[in-house]
């Protein structure tokens, strides 16, 4: 939902100046369209030092990595405690816990125990992924679940490496999507309001990896393109026919989401693999893709890249902060030591940068002349969860003039307007 806010007009020095802003939702995965992007204008150009205001601070998130969505007052995540996965749903003025309900069986595993999946906003409904694969869908003001898939019981899905579920489910219409991998089709769509089982993409049989998937249109052929255990894929909309394929990229573990941008799919991934830019043209019922470029400038492992302005930032491994043109694939510019590996989300003409060791948060130019850091703070305090391998890997979340920061149990909301 996107909030225009009055003109302020205020006199100043015997002069009026009116000023104009604008406030956002960040309703699904990366933002209002899965871009890593908060539209929102108006937001502070240089913090004080020691950061932005602190409004509130939670601390029974549980263990994950999920990243919160936001629609009005209301904050939506996931968490590991006891025995069971949850979703929980906060008071975005007070940090307020308001109800909290099981999503399913937790998993313990030896890089840092919980969920990362976002849950998705839709109406009065939310949908989310457990790392067990169950998907559910919750009401949102009351936290009842309403139905649930088992995409590993039911649908006999697959995930590549060591089977945790990480997507984010994707709504579009009447459809709710997700890759459940496997012989029965790495896509699949169901009924959003029944969780009926609406296809399969039946030509398209790898195995389903941890990015979540985008909706694409070209020349007015709506597809569903994701990362598979093979590279990268496109199923069209309607009834999940295989569409096209391309072995770029392919990797041991793939992550980072699919951009999509002026007939273009760019796809990137860790592990020494790099990134890679495909041109899609419709030809009758089908795609064809061709190979614009693949290189090894972005390699991103599981923050995903963001495109502003013709230009994708992104930190890569082991390059550090990278800006790479996205038509041509040239390196614009790449910083390795000015700040830690991390995550991190764009408005107003800045990256929020979120470093993974040490909890620092930099405000940074989106520019083409190099790392211009504008600010940098601290979390106030780490995590006391244990966090065996893993460390912190969840994405920040702009919202409605606020920054949201996540280190496992700890949640912080900052007020990130003048």
């Amino acid at each position: 939902m996107m909030v225009r806010s009055t003109a302020i007009f205020v006199l100043l020095i015997g002069l009026g100046l009116a000023t104009d802003s604008w406030a956002e939702d960040w309703p699904q995965y990366r933002g209002p369209k899965r871009d890593g992007v908060s539209r929102e204008t108006g937001l502070l150009k240089v913090w004080p030092k020691g950061g932005p205001k602190l409004l509130w601070t939670y601390r029974d998130a549980g263990a994950g990595f999920s990243p919160p969505s936001i629609v009005g007052n209301h904050f939506y995540c996931m968490g590991s405690k006891d025995k069971d996965d949850v979703v929980f749903a906060l008071d975005t003025n007070t940090g307020k816990l308001l109800w909290t309900t099981s999503a399913g069986p937790r998993r313990l595993t030896d890089w840092g125990d919980g969920p990362t999946s976002t849950p998705t906003v839709d109406g009065d409904y939310l949908y989310v992924v457990s790392i067990l694969g169950e998907l559910h869908c919750i009401n949102r003001h009351t936290g009842k679940n309403v139905w649930h898939v088992h995409l590993k019981k039911d649908l006999q899905g697959k995930i590549i490496h060591d089977g945790r579920y990480c997507e984010s489910p994707l709504v579009d219409g009447n459809r709710v999507i997700c890759c459940p991998g496997s012989k029965g089709g790495t896509f699949a769509a169901f009924d959003k309001e029944t969780g009926k089982l609406l296809w399969r993409s039946k030509e398209l049989t790898d195995e389903a990896v941890s990015s979540s998937v985008i909706v694409a249109e070209i020349d007015g052929l709506r597809q569903y393109v994701n990362l598979t255990g093979k590279g990268v894929a496109g199923v069209a909309a309607e009834d999940g026919r295989l569409l096209w394929k391309s072995g770029i990229p392919a990797a041991w573990i793939m992550v980072a989401t699919p951009i999509h941008h002026d007939d273009s799919i760019y796809v990137t991934t860790a592990y020494g693999v790099g990134c890679g830019l495909l041109k899609l043209k419709r030809e009758d019922k089908g795609i064809k893709t061709e190979v614009v470029y693949r290189n090894k400038f972005m390699k991103n492992h599981h923050a995903g890249v963001t495109l502003v302005n013709g230009l994708l930032f992104g930190c890569s491994d082991p390059n550090g902060w990278v800006c790479q043109d996205f038509k041509t694939g040239e390196l614009i510019w790449e910083e390795r030591n000015v700040f830690d590996r991390g995550s991190f989300a764009y408005a107003d003409g800045h990256l929020y940068c979120y470093g993974e060791s040490k909890g620092e948060v930099a405000l940074v130019e989106a520019s083409r002349k190099g790392w211009i850091e504008k600010s940098r703070f601290t979390i106030p305090e780490l995590t006391k969860i244990r966090r065996k391998n893993g460390k912190i890997w969840t994405p920040p979340v702009i919202a409605n003039g606020r920054l949201y920061l996540r280190d496992n149990d700890l949640i912080y909301c900052y007020d990130i307007t003048p």
